[in-house]
């Protein structure tokens, strides 16, 4: 039986190669602050193109300079943006590779100088900076920050879009009542506190017609906060909004114990695939091709984000062709060894 993890994926006129993906994994690396890519990005992603993954997920990249994690994280906010992600983008896909971008907001979570943003003024933990809560015209802003970070990507050549509503950045503190205890029409009620994101989602759809991912955290692991019920409903509002796949992570909205061990977010990729009838991505310590087969043979989740594996490994999906007894394509130029 042909290995399932090297299947063609196609979805609104893009077709991956295989349904290995590069998770976005933030490198802080923008050595001169300005959001802009440097020689280490091309590299970095380039050579997990050479790899053969069949998508490559661009790291959280800030819609405005507040919105960074870091002062050395990437940028999508101006147009000067532009013409480094289009170079990037032309050089992974000459190795056949299709290209994303997670298009992000740090909320309260951003490490800066200056003014931070979130819903309501509530720290991330003790040694955080308070951030201050966010105007209904800020709310706005950052809306049309995400449309114009959507126009941008799709001037550079970029296939997907990721939102990025997880990992206790800015519109996962709107989802989540830990974070949000706003008393007005972006927070309260859980269609309320869903808002901003329908708004972002709404915003984003005007200017692009590519496939669209929302990447969430699918439990928050602790008492009050949200769980994987609560996001099979907000993944039914997601597919209502046209969204094609979910990529289900968890944790990080607040300091949480996590009982980590291999695949272990999957289950939640599986239950919001089979509860909201929509496609997604799971990730998580998935870190060989017998244990990504297995998902998809399963039909546990539609496409498998590799994270640290690749850090390790560049060329993954080679190591995973030979443990599931196939063979794949490599490089032109290497082809004596592969």
């Amino acid at each position: 039986m042909e290995a399932k993890l090297f299947s063609p994926w196609t979805l609104k006129g893009v077709t991956l190669k295989n349904r290995i993906v590069m998770s976005p994994m933030c490198m802080y690396s923008s050595y001169d602050r300005d959001g802009k890519l440097q020689p280490f990005h091309f590299t970095h992603y380039i050579s997990r193109a050479q790899g053969q993954a069949g998508l490559i997920m661009i790291e959280a990249s800030a819609v405005s300079p507040e919105g960074r994690i870091s002062d050395q994280d990437l940028g999508i906010w101006s147009d000067e943006h532009i013409e480094g992600f289009a170079s990037l983008n032309e050089q992974i896909k000459a190795y056949g590779t299709k290209t994303a971008i997670q298009i992000a907001h740090a909320g309260r979570k951003a490490e800066l100088d200056g003014d931070i943003l979130a819903p309501s003024s509530i720290p991330f933990d003790e040694k955080s900076k308070t951030p201050i809560e966010m105007s209904v015209d800020q709310i706005k802003d950052i809306i049309q920050a995400f449309q114009d970070a959507a126009v941008r990507a799709k001037k550079a050549g970029f296939d997907i879009i990721e939102i990025h509503a997880a990992h206790g950045y800015l519109i996962n503190e709107f989802l989540s009542p830990l974070a949000n205890h706003r008393t007005d029409d972006y927070g309260g009620s859980p269609e309320n506190r869903y808002r901003f994101l329908k708004e972002v989602i709404d915003a984003v759809n005007d200017v692009w017609e590519g496939p669209l991912f929302v990447r969430v955290s699918a439990s928050d692991y602790t008492t009050k906060g949200l769980d994987i019920a609560d996001y099979i409903g907000i993944a039914t509002w997601l597919k209502e909004q046209g969204v094609d796949l979910i990529d289900v992570s968890s944790g990080a909205l607040v300091q949480a114990k996590i009982n980590t061990f291999p695949g272990y977010q999957v289950t939640f990729a599986e239950k919001i695939k089979k509860g909201a009838g929509i496609q997604t991505g799971a990730v998580g310590l998935i870190t060989s091709g017998v244990q990504a087969e297995e998902i998809l043979q399963n039909q546990r989740a539609d496409l498998i984000l590799i994270g640290r594996e690749f850090l390790r490994n560049p060329y993954f999906p080679k190591t995973a062709a030979q443990e599931l007894r196939t063979s794949i394509e490599g490089p032109r130029q290497y082809g004596t060894a592969w």
